[in-house]
């Protein structure tokens, strides 16, 4: 059944050849949804009939946005471990380990529940597609199960048992990467389409470039596509070895030399930067206005997890873009929507063009700018005429 949604004061499509400037913005207009695709797109005083109708009085319409980072399967709460940073203590990842044996105890109804309620929140808040991550298991059947859970609400699941080094290997890093290359990997495999890993040399939780590249090797080698966390704690090896290896993305991208801008700006790595996790760390934001003038592709995404960012809000990392990193609203939306829909190699995402999924954001305001603008309110929902994936 078709549907046209018309009275859009302003819509957003992403697509030069439908609007103006960098976000294609078109006023005054109206598109058809037949089939879960966009099927036409045009001025309100043009629409072609549809079975249904669906009037948003003038309310701005965009893209949904493009979460393409997340850590949405866990248990536990560290909202203690939050109050001690805004005290002045530290974030060097070693909190996560909370959060594994809170995650190891919980039943899968537990932890389905907890996905069902993130995912709901994701949604109210105008996001309509997800990639979820595990990573707080750290053993082969946890991280099989966390994996097998996720892809129960998106196809976009990510492994990363080398998230960090657990306690009981403690002291013996090659002995986990052995496991998470071996058994955890063919485990995980069957329920995941990336692999990503927590490269951060700085952190004494963490894994550094020699470990990194070895369990990406082997992701590849078992027919996943790459992520990687990097620079995040500090300048190192994670930006160029994601460049290197054609990593979908290279995220956090917090503290860069000028080699690691060159060498985002040169290849087809995305930046993905996660600005809630510099507001709930106290950390320096990434200097998203400096990759974007080398040339370089940015998102934004949540982090959304129990420790360093429990913000499921897309508008609000939008709005810290716009005020901490030197991003224009228009930008900062670009970012959120198609540079998501980059990290994750999605084509049919991200955009309002002829063909493109239907999922779409209405905001009760009457322009995109007002994410930036009126920080904190609720102004965005996804419009039931897609689905999350």
């Amino acid at each position: 059944m078709s549907t046209l949604v018309t009275g859009i004061g302003e819509l957003v499509t992403n697509d030069l050849s439908l609007g103006s400037g960098l976000l294609g913005v078109r006023t005054d207009a109206a598109l058809v949804v037949d089939g879960g695709t966009v099927a036409w797109v045009g001025d309100g005083s043009d629409a072609p009939a549809a079975d249904d109708r669906v009037d948003v009085g003038g309310r701005a319409v965009l893209p949904g946005f493009v979460d393409s980072h997340s850590h949405l399967v866990f248990a536990g709460d560290r909202a203690a471990e939050f109050e001690a940073r805004m005290s002045g203590e530290p974030y060097d990842g070693g909190g996560i380990a909370s959060t594994v044996r809170a995650t190891r105890a919980a039943s899968d109804d537990e932890l389905r529940l907890r996905l069902a309620r993130l995912v709901a929140e994701l949604r109210a808040q105008g996001t309509t597609t997800v990639e979820v991550k595990s990573g707080y298991g750290l053993t082969v059947d946890d991280e099989a199960r966390a994996l097998r859970l996720a892809a129960e609400v998106t196809g976009e699941t990510t492994f990363l048992g080398a998230h960090v080094v657990p306690p009981e290997y403690a002291g013996r890093t090659d002995d986990y990467v052995a496991l998470v290359t071996g058994p955890m990997l063919a485990a995980a495999a069957p329920f995941a389409r990336w692999i990503d890993v927590f490269c951060e040399p700085a952190s004494p939780h963490a894994f550094d470039g020699a470990a990194a590249r070895t369990v990406l090797g082997a992701g590849r080698a078992a027919g996943l596509d790459l992520r990687v966390h990097a620079n995040q704690l500090s300048a190192g090896p994670g930006v160029r070895l994601a460049v290197e290896l054609g990593a979908a993305s290279a995220d956090h991208c917090t503290h860069l030399t000028d080699a690691d801008v060159d060498a985002l700006a040169s290849g087809s790595t995305v930046a993905t930067l996660l600005p809630g996790v510099e507001f709930s760390t106290r950390s320096p934001y990434p200097d998203a206005r400096r990759l974007l003038d080398a040339g370089a592709t940015v998102a934004l995404a949540t982090d959304c997890n129990p420790g360093s960012c429990f913000t499921s809000s897309m508008p609000f990392c939008i709005a810290l873009a716009v005020r901490e990193m030197g991003m224009t609203p228009a930008e900062a939306v670009a970012a959120a929507t198609a540079g998501g829909a980059a990290a994750l190699r999605r084509t049919d995402v991200g955009h309002l063009g002829v063909g493109a999924r239907a999922d779409l954001a209405v905001l009760d305001a009457p322009s995109y700018r007002h994410l930036a603008y009126r920080p904190g309110v609720p102004l965005a929902r996804a419009l039931d005429v897609g689905s999350l994936t």
